[in-house]
């Protein structure tokens, strides 16, 4: 029909949530429907990722987005003109194979990602459905598990932290609303705790809204998070996980991480991951390994992926080339899903389908530099995977995702179910 069909495309340079320069793209249809998107980018980025297409030179440190703004107004916009906002698959492929490289550095994985999901937004607009519906159909009502960023480190922060994210995880509750507030308690009791024990420089926070206290062992990160918990009264209701990050703290030269002030071979680094599983309530570890270290991944998803969810950001970059290597080696149980990885829906949502065909968990997340889009919450409801990793309940482009999945809640009334513990796939 012609009222789906594109009629103008439009980007602009925005902020992101560190101040850095992102694309925001506009689609339009005959019709009069629309749909934007405003564009995420990641401080710890994967090899295999999308490229990010930045401008260089002086202006802004070279970190400049106006090349892909023109790219959208231009060459894709030449590409999509006149195409069918419902036809999502064909458009995608269509910027893919004008692009003609294998990691989107001709246009930039950012410019083509913005036009994907504003092409979604535009075609769920033009049929009345809210996102999630439209991806997911009627049978979209399962709210996800929120995984919680509270104490930041590695890249994300200013300290001695070698491991990225020390993340509460509220399981045992029968609502969206009741975890995500329960996990509001914890992360006001950890701030009191924080300050009590390190003082108010403490508070600080880092890139996704955890705190980034001055902490230099990852032991004395995961007791003061247990102990917010016991404090609240929520021991056995909120668990903990991880993103380890190992990429940013492995020395390519001699072969091994540097951990807590130790240096550690991978043999090492695995009995390092055994012993906090078996003292701290770890249900979820991410890249616990260099991302190429695939048979590291698989002897630790061995002895432990039956209890512990072991997740694949780095290793798989939403690619799924990646992700179909670690399947076969049995590498980890679960995909982090980042739409700006592989840069086009239609891509992140078949990694997704081959994931959980696979027996793969599925946890859509969002990005260290991010924008208040909340886009990946409705994703996470229309997948049907049960999970979202969106950072500490603070900023704003953080509690944007949470309190777009409250309003689903709302929405949805009796249908909504929260995800809990099931969403993980492990014992």
């Amino acid at each position: 029909m012609a009222a789906f069909s594109i009629s103008e495309v439009r980007a602009m340079e925005i902020l992101d949530s560190r101040g850095e320069p992102t694309i925001m793209t506009r689609i339009s249809t005959e019709g009069g429907f629309s749909g934007s998107f405003s564009v995420p980018a990641g401080a710890s980025r994967g090899r295999s990722e999308a490229f990010e297409l930045r401008d260089g030179g002086k202006r802004l440190g070279g970190r400049g987005v106006l090349t892909a703004v023109a790219n959208v107004e231009g060459p894709l916009a030449e590409v999509v003109r006149g195409r069918d906002v419902r036809r999502q698959w064909e458009i995608d492929e269509a910027m893919v194979r004008a692009d003609g490289t294998k990691n989107k550095s001709r246009f930039g994985g950012n410019a083509i990602l913005s036009v994907s999901m504003a092409t979604a937004r535009a075609a769920a607009a033009g049929l009345g459905e809210p996102l999630y519906r439209y991806l997911g159909g009627v049978g979209a009502r399962e709210i996800p598990v929120p995984f919680m960023n509270v104490i930041n480190g590695g890249v994300h922060a200013g300290n001695e932290l070698a491991i990225q994210e020390f993340m509460i995880v509220p399981l045992r509750f029968n609502t969206f609303r009741e975890a995500l507030f329960a996990g509001v308690e914890v992360y006001r009791e950890l701030k009191s705790l924080l300050i009590g024990k390190y003082g108010r420089s403490a508070k600080n926070l880092g890139d996704e809204g955890g705190f980034a206290p001055p902490i230099g062992r990852s032991e004395e990160a995961l007791e003061i998070l247990v102990g917010a918990i016991e404090e609240v009264g929520f021991s056995g209701k909120v668990k903990l996980a991880l993103d380890a990050a190992a990429s940013g703290f492995f020395d390519e030269e001699d072969g091994k991480y540097l951990v807590d002030g130790r240096s550690m071979s991978p043999g090492e680094m695995e009995d390092f991951y055994l012993d906090l599983v078996e003292r701290y309530p770890i249900v979820s570890i991410e890249d616990p390994f260099h991302e190429e270290d695939f048979e590291s991944f698989s002897s630790l998803t061995k002895k432990i992926g039956g209890r512990v969810q072991l997740v694949g950001d780095d290793f798989f970059t939403t690619n799924v080339e990646r992700l179909k290597k670690g399947i076969k080696m049995r590498a980890g149980n679960a995909l982090l899903l980042k739409i700006n990885q592989i840069g086009t829906l239609s891509e992140s949502l078949h990694c997704a389908e081959v994931a959980l065909r696979a027996g793969y968990s599925v946890m859509v997340s969002h990005r260290s530099g991010e924008t208040t889009d909340p886009a990946i919450a409705d994703l996470a409801v229309g997948l049907r995977c049960g999970q979202i990793k969106a950072g500490a309940p603070a900023r704003g482009e953080r509690v944007s995702k949470y309190n777009r999945l409250l309003e689903i809640e709302e929405e949805l009334g009796s249908e909504a179910v929260f995800a809990g513990e099931s969403a993980l796939g492990i014992d």
